[in-house]
C-alpha cells in the first residue's frame, strides 16, 4: 500500500463516469464524458489526495461480469487520459464485477490498481449470484506480467452473502486464500459507513495486511473511521452538496483531506510516542 500511494493512509477519490457506449443511459457522445472525467480527476489532484480510482458508475444496470467491448475500449481511453493529466496514482473499477477486464486495461495503460467488488466467495446481488474468481485473476495478472495492486471488497456493498460467513473470516479468506493486496470495507450501500467496530475487526483479521474505508467517509466521520482504517476511498461526499449525481467540489476535497490528514498525523505521533516494548 505504502508503495502504490507513498503513504501509509491513502486518501483515494473516485471519478464517477458518465453513462459508457451501451450502457442503457448513454448519452450518445464519449468527447462529455471525457471532458467531465479530466474535469473531476483534475480537481481530486489539486484538492490533495493521494491517488483515483475511475468507475463506470453510471452504467448501471450492471452486468455482473464480463463488460462489453466498447465499455472496455472506453475505459482504457479515458483512463490513460487521467493519467497523462495527474501524478498521483490512478486504479479501475470495472462494475459489477469484470475483475479481468479491470486487470487488462491497468496491465496495458501502467495504471497502479483495480478494486474488485468480488474476489472469494458468493454474493447475491440484484446482478444475481456474483462468483469470487480469485484463481483466475491472479493467474491472469501473472500471465501478464504485471504488478498491479489488487483492492478487494469484503462482503460488498449492495449484495448479501450465500451463507452466513462472519467479517473476520471474510477478511481472512480474502487475504489467505485470494491473495488480495489490500480489503475494502464499506457499509450496506453507496454513501453508508462501515461501523467503527466492523473496521477493527476487519483491521485485527487483516493483520498487517492494508484495510480500506470502501463507502460513507465524509469529514464528520473521518476522524473516527480511521482510527481503525489504514485508508479511504471517498466518492459521494466530495460531489457538490453532497450528491452522488454532482460533478466533484473542490472546496470539498480539500476539506476532507485536511481532515482525513489531521487524523493520519495524530496516530503516527500517538505510535512514535508509545514506549518500546522489549520481549526477553
Amino acid at each position: 500500500m505504502i508503495q502504490t500511494f507513498n503513504t501509509k493512509n491513502p486518501i483515494i477519490g473516485v471519478v464517477h463516469l458518465l453513462p459508457l457506449p451501451t450502457s442503457a443511459r448513454w448519452g450518445g457522445s464519449l468527447t462529455a464524458v471525457i471532458e467531465r472525467a479530466e474535469q473531476e480527476a483534475t480537481a481530486l489532484a489539486a484538492g490533495g489526495v493521494n491517488g483515483i480510482i475511475v468507475e463506470n458508475f453510471f452504467d448501471a444496470p450492471f452486468t455482473k461480469n464480463r463488460v462489453d467491448p466498447a465499455v472496455i475500449s472506453s475505459m482504457t481511453l479515458i483512463v490513460d487520459r487521467i493519467k497523462n493529466l495527474v501524478v498521483v496514482p490512478v486504479g479501475i473499477n470495472l462494475l459489477r464485477n469484470d475483475a479481468l477486464g479491470a486487470m487488462a486495461i491497468a496491465s496495458t495503460i501502467n495504471a497502479q490498481f483495480i478494486r474488485v467488488n468480488v474476489l472469494t466467495g458468493i454474493m447475491a446481488t440484484d446482478q444475481g449470484l456474483i462468483e469470487g474468481n480469485a484463481h483466475e485473476l491472479l493467474r491472469y495478472r501473472r500471465e501478464l506480467g504485471s504488478d498491479v495492486a489488487i483492492l478487494a471488497d469484503v462482503l460488498v456493498k449492495h449484495a448479501r452473502p450465500l451463507g452466513t460467513p462472519n467479517l473476520t473470516t471474510a477478511v481472512q479468506d480474502t487475504i489467505e486464500r485470494g491473495l488480495a493486496d489490500g480489503v475494502i470495507l464499506s457499509g450496506w450501500a453507496t454513501g453508508s459507513p462501515p461501523s467503527l467496530e466492523d473496521l477493527e475487526l476487519a483491521t485485527a483479521a487483516a493483520k498487517r495486511t492494508p484495510v480500506l474505508i470502501g463507502s460513507g467517509a465524509n469529514w464528520d466521520n473521518i476522524g473516527t473511521l480511521m482510527q481503525a482504517a489504514d485508508g479511504v476511498i471517498v466518492a459521494s461526499s466530495l460531489k457538490r452538496h453532497g450528491k452522488i449525481t454532482e460533478p466533484i467540489d473542490p472546496i470539498r476535497v480539500a476539506q476532507f483531506v485536511e481532515a482525513a490528514q489531521e487524523i493520519s498525523a495524530f496516530k503516527e505521533k500517538s505510535k512514535s510516542e508509545q514506549p518500546l516494548k522489549l520481549t526477553s
